[in-house]
């Protein structure tokens, strides 16, 4: 037959067994924080590798184009380097225009009430006609 502990007794099991289940909760406590450092760490690591992935592939985009652009300008045509295999580069760098557009409509617009152009307007050829 089980002798029945003492008083004494039944607290130190039962501190015993909160002890092993506060110790349980202290693991995973821990591991789940190294866990979320561990993604901080990997996801901060896997940004800074895109970045630099990134900026390789630009500058090998950009020496592309300028091997394309050195073709063209050395005679060959666009279709000519295609039918060859080198299609035009992917990221073609953007050229920027000087608008006419703007100068033009500023050149027609009126000046006065009256209705006359600026006089830089072109006079229109068959106006005397």
């Amino acid at each position: 037959m089980a002798t029945t502990p003492t008083p004494e007794e039944a607290v130190e099991r039962a501190r015993r067994a909160q002890d092993q289940r506060v110790e349980a909760v202290r693991v995973l406590a821990q591991t789940r924080q190294e866990l979320t450092n561990e993604r901080e760490s990997a996801d901060r690591e896997r940004a800074e590798l895109e970045a630099r992935l990134k900026d390789r592939m630009r500058e090998h985009e950009a020496a592309d184009v300028k091997a394309f652009s050195a073709a063209t300008a050395a005679g060959w045509t666009p279709e000519e380097l295609r039918k060859i295999g080198f299609p035009e580069p992917e990221k073609k760098r953007r050229v920027r225009r000087r608008s006419t557009a703007r100068s033009k409509q500023q050149k027609n617009t009126p000046d006065s009430a009256d209705g006359t152009t600026s006089e830089n307007a072109v006079p229109d050829e068959n106006a005397n006609t």
